[in-house]
């Protein structure tokens, strides 16, 4: 048993590394739920949280005492496991963010920062790690027209923050597959699309980046009735690919396997039908002539 630590620095992710990991040493231990936690004094909804993440943090205490009732004795391991759990029990950057977030949203924000690879589905505007700030600001401001300016600076400077992942030194391959309709709704204004998409110009050419335009004229799609969604992939072998659906009020993270092979589907004969990459700047160049 390892504690994988290269995780990307997101505290709720490490959560749920380690809680595979614990589920997997209580399962190869040969204890039920309620045998483990019974073994520590804690009861069996209390392993299944813990297992899955579901706990605002892992006590020390706690994992140290179910690592020795699953037969971990090597004293390195232990450490590494419960130095893990010191990390994971960390706020994430974002926590300053939290007057002017909803709490939905640390969750994405943590899967986002640790990520090794981020596909993209975009319906009705660009996708949040490519906005520039005008265009941020324009869309913040549309979409909460009674929060105050000075919340909606806050939000700007989250999103604006969020986008250093991208030059990190070893950032996450972004690959974001947009439809027309994106660009053709006039967020803040001709003077801030022209700089939106002059912005997407320049990203595209970043090694990591991969920007895909989905034109009128291709017709209907795989994703025509999901809506906008993400899948994100990790380099921790213990996390699966998981799938992410926002909405208004709340999230809806998908992780079983035959859940998110239909979107990993879906991603995949929509980055076959829309422009390649290397078109998608001629068609970029089109669409802000006509601004």
């Amino acid at each position: 048993m390892t504690a994988e630590t290269d995780w990307g620095g997101a505290p709720s992710v490490l959560r749920m590394i380690l809680g595979r990991q614990l589920e997997e040493l209580r399962t190869r231990a040969g204890l039920g739920y309620a045998e483990a936690g019974a073994a520590i004094g804690v009861s069996h909804s209390t392993i299944r949280r813990m297992e899955a993440a579901k706990v605002a943090r892992l006590r020390l205490a706690d994992a140290e005492k179910l690592l020795r009732v699953y037969g971990v004795t090597d004293q390195e391991e232990l450490d590494t496991f419960l130095q893990s759990v010191r990390e994971a029990n960390k706020r994430g950057w974002w926590h300053t963010y939290r007057d002017v977030m909803p709490d939905w949203f640390a969750a994405y924000l943590s899967l986002e920062q640790a990520a090794n690879q981020i596909r993209v589905y975009e319906n009705q505007f660009v996708h949040g790690l490519l906005q520039t700030e005008d265009y941020a600001r324009a869309l913040l401001t549309a979409a909460n027209p009674h929060t105050s300016a000075e919340a909606t600076e806050r939000r700007v400077a989250l999103r604006m923050r969020r986008q250093e992942l991208l030059a990190r030194p070893a950032p996450p391959r972004l690959w974001v597959v947009m439809d027309e309709t994106v660009l053709r709704w006039p967020v803040g204004g001709p003077e801030v699309m022209r700089a939106q998409i002059d912005h997407l110009v320049e990203v595209n050419r970043l090694p990591q980046v991969t920007v895909q335009l989905m034109p009128f004229r291709n017709g209907p799609h795989p994703a025509l009735r999901a809506g906008a969604f993400h899948l994100f992939r990790f380099r921790a072998r213990e996390l699966p690919d998981i799938a992410c659906l926002s909405g208004l009020v709340g999230a809806v993270y998908l992780d079983k396997a035959e859940d998110v092979v239909v979107y990993r589907e879906a991603l995949d004969r929509l980055g076959a039908q829309a422009a390649p990459a290397r078109k998608t700047e001629a068609l970029l160049g089109a669409l802000r002539k006509e601004l």
